[in-house]
């Protein structure tokens, strides 16, 4: 008999059995039948030189980075996020990249051992592997007891540590991690829509406020201004002249 040299993991095998007989016929489960050759099945090579994110890998001498800057009103100084991430299984198929460490730099001082703490916690989390978007809702979900503020353009931030959740998810929706939120094509036109309503409405308010007539003053029927006051108990447009009273 030949010696096969198998020199790849074995997965599973099975009995192939001769022509005209039933493979499981023959012999205890698990045990060849007499003449009969069992065929190892070998399982792909593929997969084995994958490389997924864990706290052991080793830290390359290049990261991408990508920094972010947060200046809120509580503060005199701005906070820059830094977030550099590893490429793993560069220029294959398998190819991803991942968040492995983020750095917090600002000139505020008060509060160095949370922010030392935050992000090293954080960067053990990302190293750790797996799925590390859940940060972002834990971080958005602090409270400052103090009370939040107000980004300019409108949008509430309730502390300092939920805007750093916002930033951390904007990375990761940069990268493919997280799907960023869209509208779809209903929500789009009725949001479109409003806009449009409440832009017109601004506009008429805004022709009426910037007025140099008398505020309060009626829409003239003649001129279409609102101009229209009571002089002399009869109502009068100070605009084009018109009265009720001739």
């Amino acid at each position: 008999m030949s010696t096969i040299k198998i020199d790849k993991k074995i997965a599973k095998y099975r009995v192939q059995a001769p022509a005209g007989e039933d493979a499981s016929g023959g012999g205890a489960a698990g045990v060849a039948t007499p003449g009969v050759a069992p065929v190892l099945v070998v399982a792909p090579k593929s997969e084995d030189n994958v490389i997924w994110m864990h706290e052991k890998l080793e830290r390359p001498d290049v990261l991408i980075g990508s920094t972010y800057k947060i200046k809120t009103p509580v503060s005199d100084h701005a906070m820059y996020v830094t977030i550099n991430d590893i490429i793993l299984n560069e220029g294959t198929p398998h190819e991803q990249r991942r968040p492995f460490e983020v750095f917090i730099n600002t000139k505020n001082l008060d509060h160095f051992q949370w922010i030392v703490a935050l992000t090293r916690v954080i960067s053990a989390v990302f190293r750790k592997g797996g799925d590390v978007t859940f940060l972002v809702d834990e971080l958005k979900a602090v409270f400052d007891p103090r009370g939040g503020y107000w980004q300019p353009g409108g949008k509430f931030m309730p502390s300092t540590i939920a805007e750093l959740g916002h930033v951390i998810e904007r990375h990761l929706q940069s990268i493919g991690m997280l799907k960023r939120p869209e509208l779809d094509e209903h929500q789009r036109k009725l949001v479109e829509e409003k806009r449009a309503e409440f832009e017109a409405r601004s506009k008429q308010a805004d022709a009426f406020s910037k007025s140099h007539f008398p505020e309060g003053a009626q829409l003239c029927n003649k001129c279409s201004t609102a101009a229209v006051v009571m002089m002399d108990g009869c109502m009068t447009c100070l605009n084009c002249g018109e009265s009720k009273c001739g």
